[in-house]
């Protein structure tokens, strides 16, 4: 098999594998290894490594002193089970750094452990720390209560955007100790940070990539001149990156940072989202899995080229099951020694569905209240049709979310024409898309279904890191528009996903109007562009207010939170409503609701209208956003855009 960049690769000697190819089904009958003792086993008395490489003739630990110095020592391995190669050190290796070198057919590759938990600067080589001198106080306590995945109200956040801003009133600027600043303000005495995140109501803070990512996006080394990258572009996948690290020479260091921040959100009651990139890797032809074995664990087309369906280069092979496992293990290694409270799974519609349901199979045996959601994109990759996890075999993912675009474009008009409008904006015939998210898009008649069996499959959102945030979205569909009439377009969307059923998925600084000066990918770009504007923030303090307030509402009221598709079929009524309008009814103590029956009508209308309510009791105003609004008996009068709910007692 020939690769179609300009480089050598040697898949090794037949003889090594008594003449099986790599690529053959067989491969894996032969090597696969089903132990959790891969990678480096560290105590005072000795250290155990363990690394698959079934294609090497020889294998050789190379031990350093520094993370750019030369080898110290050369220390060959021995071929044990399964393609797996060991070697027990008896001394005290704490403070070494290390690599493999391993000789494949006529080439000498020298790879960073797949399996490294600490790294030196910039992830060239592993690093041996002793893991518990990392944990900070208190380590083992207990995480902030949480019952059911329709109870996430998520934030999206990445490290370097909280804090980086002039005027965020951090000390730790882009770092990960930022998260552990208690008491910060900004512009006119606002709160910042993560005091601003608590004080929202949310639920789960998910962080863009905190793992190890190539130096070609961020290169350690050079802290000291502006860098930014959101991460998509995996390097050591258990290790957190330095660069969010106050020392990113020092291994230990990051590692102890990352977990401090972890406990001071947990101290705050807030879980934690790891965003995680296992569909594709930095570079296919020099990451380290290729290193170790080549061919193994990316995808090929039938002419010998990457597969390539993520669009960065590769696909991840993870239907092979030591790349599975892998991808499994690493999942667990975060919950056991991070506490890690979920996982988004980047692009997970190019993985494979068994890889996936044993992950979910795994987590709910140490914490079923761990979510798990993803992209379940509908993608083109090198893996047969029924074997991608994607919306479309949501049937086969039960405890996945999918990003819910659907509800999304609904809302705001497609990604892919700037100038389409949704329904917040006055877009024709969007009413039956509305309809489809407000019941988590579940088979809930003949005319409203959608990809998900259940509510908790559904995560519903209006924008994220990806794509023009929708402040910009809307100013770039309706620039005719004055901004208050765009303000309140923007809230009404924010008030569509906040009362629908499912999981509530915000971006960091939608609750001020986030811009990235219309920008759609700023993957890397300055801070300039991506970092949270405290002074936006503090310009728009009534309208954070009321993102609180919708925030409230729907956690103060389980109607709309309700946890299966029968109960969301149950108690959930659309109700007649006008063009530009959608209403429904939330009946019969819907989810323990208080309330006997909730009412709740979106409207982008201009005009003044009224809508004959059902009759169900007498009708109280609970919420409202619109301009104006009147509650006569039966009788709703309503002007301007945005949301009204009412209650029956």
């Amino acid at each position: 098999m020939q690769l179609e960049r300009n480089i050598h690769i040697d898949y090794g000697d037949p003889a090594t594998t008594g003449g099986i190819s790599i690529f053959e089904p067989e491969f894996d009958q032969k090597y696969v290894y089903a132990g959790d003792d891969l990678g480096c086993r560290y105590t005072s008395e000795r250290a155990f490594f363990r690394v698959w490489a079934p294609t090497s003739s020889e294998v050789l630990l190379i031990l350093y002193r520094s993370w750019n110095g030369k080898s110290e020592q050369m220390i060959p391995m021995h071929e044990d089970v399964h393609g797996t190669w060991t070697l027990s050190v008896q001394r005290d290796l704490k403070g070494y750094l290390y690599t493999y070198l391993v000789r494949i057919g006529e080439q000498w590759n020298e790879a960073v452990d797949p399996y490294a938990r600490a790294v030196g600067l910039n992830g060239d080589r592993g690093a041996i720390v002793d893991m518990q001198s990392t944990n900070p106080e208190r380590w083992n306590e207990d995480k902030p209560v949480f019952q059911k995945p329709t109870d996430a109200i998520i934030y999206e956040l990445h490290i370097r955007d909280l804090s980086i801003h002039p005027e965020s009133g951090m000390e730790h600027k882009g770092k990960f100790k930022a998260f552990t600043e208690i008491g910060t303000t900004g512009p006119q005495g606002i709160k910042t940070g993560i005091d601003h995140v608590v004080d929202l109501g949310v639920t789960h803070v998910q962080l863009l990539p905190i793992f190890d990512y190539s130096t070609l996006s961020v290169d350690e080394a050079r802290l000291d001149q502006p860098q930014f990258n959101w991460g998509y572009d995996p390097k050591n996948y258990n290790v957190p990156e330095g660069s969010y690290s106050s020392d990113p020479y020092t291994p230990e260091t990051r590692i102890r940072e990352l977990k401090e921040l972890i406990q001071s959100l947990h101290d705050r009651g807030l879980r934690v989202i790891m965003d995680v990139v296992y569909n594709h890797v930095y570079d296919g032809f020099v990451v380290n899995f290729t290193k170790l074995v080549p061919g193994y664990y990316l995808r090929y087309q039938s002419n010998g080229t990457f597969s390539n369906g993520s669009g960065c280069g590769n696909d991840v092979a993870s239907e092979r099951p030591m790349m599975s496992k892998f991808i499994v293990d690493s999942i667990l290694y975060w919950v056991h020694e991070y506490h890690m409270d979920g996982f988004r799974f980047d692009l997970m519609g190019l993985l494979d569905v068994g890889t996936m349901q044993e992950i979910r199979r795994r987590l709910d045996e140490i914490d079923p209240t761990i979510l798990t959601i993803g992209e379940g994109w509908i993608m083109e990759t090198e893996l047969p049709y029924h074997l991608r996890a994607n919306q479309l075999q949501s049937n086969q993912l039960s405890g996945f979310g999918f990003f819910n675009d659907v509800m999304r474009d609904a809302l705001r008009g497609s990604l892919f024409n700037p100038r389409d409008r949704g329904f917040i904006s006055g877009g024709d015939y969007r009413e039956q898309g509305i309809r489809q998210g407000v019941v988590a898009c579940v088979p809930y008649s003949w005319d409203i279904s959608g990809f998900a069996t259940e509510p908790s499959q559904t995560v519903n959102y209006t924008e994220c890191h990806d794509n023009h945030t929708l402040w910009d979205k809307i100013t770039l569909s309706v620039d005719w528009e004055q901004g208050g009439t765009r303000r309140q377009m923007h809230r009404l969307a924010t008030s569509i996903v906040l009362t629908s059923q499912g999981i509530a998925f915000l971006h960091a600084g939608q609750e001020f109007y986030r811009t990235k000066i219309g920008f759609e990918n700023s993957y890397n770009m300055p801070d300039e562009v991506n970092r949270l504007d405290w002074e936006r923030c503090a310009e728009h303090a009534d309208d954070v207010r009321n993102y609180r307030e919708l925030i409230a509402l729907r956690r103060n009221h389980p109607a709309f939170r309700l946890g299966t598709a029968d109960e969301i079929r149950r108690h959930l009524h659309f109700e007649e409503c006008l063009p530009g309008t959608v209403a429904y009814t939330l009946r019969d103590h819907a989810g323990g609701e208080e309330n006997k029956h909730l009412y709740v009508m979106y409207s982008h209308r201009r005009d003044h209208f009224t809508l004959t309510l059902p009759q169900l009791g007498e009708w109280n105003m609970l919420y409202s956003n619109t301009e104006f609004q009147r509650l006569d008996h039966d009788k709703l009068a309503v002007e301007g855009i945005g949301m009204v709910v009412l209650c029956v007692k």
